[in-house]
């Protein structure tokens, strides 16, 4: 996103109160195209980099397994129950607890109302999340970053929710 250019030092000051309130969306990294994936890609979706683009909106991009300390690329990773397991048998679940303290205290200090956040994840899913048996099957459920949120009142969408969102507003303007 790019702010208008400003000389004069009113207007600096001006665009500074403009950014200070313009909305702020906490939103997976991943989907604005940083590679930090488990398999050490990215995931970009176009519907979310073009809702920043259109509207005054702020990202503020999260990565919770590398806040929790976790590396990319890492192993696979499920949950399984209140356990998040790697495809290897490690327990990861300290690691993902810990990126989503960071994410919510991330997203309170900026003042996130919503966050949009990768589907199926074991961190950010929301609805669906894979089942912990490695197979690709998915099951009803929540990533533990997308419950932490939740329980604090941040509202979770996933990238399709935000293309929906996006072709709404469309048809409304």
């Amino acid at each position: 996103m790019v702010l208008r250019k400003h000389t004069t030092k009113e207007s600096k000051i001006q665009q500074g109160l403009e950014f200070r309130f313009m909305q702020k969306i906490l939103v997976s990294a991943c989907l604005l195209g940083e590679r930090c994936r488990y398999d050490g890609k990215s995931k970009p979706s176009q519907a979310v980099i073009r809702l920043f683009e259109a509207a005054d909106l702020v990202p503020v991009p999260v990565c919770p397994e590398k806040l929790g300390g976790l590396p990319t690329p890492r192993t696979p990773c499920e949950r399984c129950g209140g356990k998040i397991l790697s495809e290897d048998g490690l327990d990861r679940t300290d690691a993902y607890l810990a990126g989503a303290e960071t994410v919510l205290r991330m997203c309170l200090e900026s003042g996130c109302k919503l966050a949009i956040l990768k589907q199926k994840s074991p961190s950010c899913g929301s609805g669906q999340i894979y089942d912990g048996s490695f197979s690709g099957r998915l099951t009803e459920g929540y990533g533990v970053t997308s419950e932490l949120l939740i329980r604090n009142g941040i509202k979770v969408i996933d990238e399709n929710e935000a293309e929906r969102f996006l072709l709404h507003d469309s048809e409304n303007s």
